[in-house]
């Protein structure tokens, strides 16, 4: 969603997201994403795809990261800010955050 700020310039909601700028916004466009809440049930690796399909091209894998952390980003309420850094994506993926881990500690 687009809203226009008192100096009449245009500011995207994406562009809230840490590290998505007028370009990403512009990527998750055309994509279909117009809003935090929709960015929010998608998959990151499959948009990256999709952008990829799109242009014919292969993309920066900087942009898969932005992408991770923007899902990050939207889907958590209270996000811890370290992981609000695109480039800590790198390594990172959101199921590695949302796997419950199944080690129990011996008594």
């Amino acid at each position: 969603m687009i809203a226009t700020t008192t100096n009449g310039r245009k500011r995207d909601e994406l562009q809230r997201i840490p590290g998505v700028g007028p370009s990403l916004a512009d990527d998750l466009h055309e994509l279909g994403i117009h809003t935090i809440r929709a960015l929010a049930k998608k998959d990151p690796e499959r948009l990256f795809a999709q952008l990829e399909r799109k242009r014919s091209a292969k993309q920066d894998p900087c942009v898969l990261y932005v992408f991770r952390c923007a899902v990050y980003f939207a889907r958590t309420p209270d996000p811890d800010l370290a992981l609000l850094r695109w480039w800590r994506w790198k390594d990172l993926r959101l199921e590695d955050l949302e796997t419950p881990s199944t080690e129990s500690v011996a008594n």
